[in-house]
């Protein structure tokens, strides 16, 4: 079984802070891109980040600055702090991972969390 555990969303004030976080579990030979995507009611799906192996990262335009991605490798793990957080960052957030299954397999898979609900209201 491969899955995707999101955890650390929640309810927060608007210029308050949250830490998201996405650990990978099962049979995963390995994984190239995690990420972070967030989709808000009546909005279609977006990036909010990715992060490759190397720590190459990619901002959507509007967070870069209040957010930051990062992983740990070893354990297979990202992590999205959310600083200064806004009513408009009120979303459902969904990590991402392109992984690669077996050896044996030259191909990335995509996965999905099932995602964790922000809500930044006062």
């Amino acid at each position: 079984q491969v899955q995707l555990v999101e955890s650390g969303g929640g309810l927060v004030q608007p210029g308050g802070s949250l830490r998201l976080s996405c650990a990978a579990s099962g049979t995963i030979f390995s994984i190239s891109t995690m990420g972070w995507y967030r989709q808000a009611p009546g909005k279609e799906r977006e990036l909010v980040a990715a992060i490759t192996t190397a720590d190459s990262t990619n901002y959507a335009d509007s967070l870069k600055g209040r957010f930051t991605i990062s992983r740990d490798n070893a354990k297979n793990t990202v992590y999205l702090q959310m600083n200064n957080l806004k009513p408009e960052d009120t979303a459902v957030y969904y990590c991402n991972a392109e992984y690669r299954p077996s050896r044996w397999l030259a191909r990335n898979l995509e996965l999905w969390g099932q995602g964790t609900l922000v809500t930044v209201s006062s």
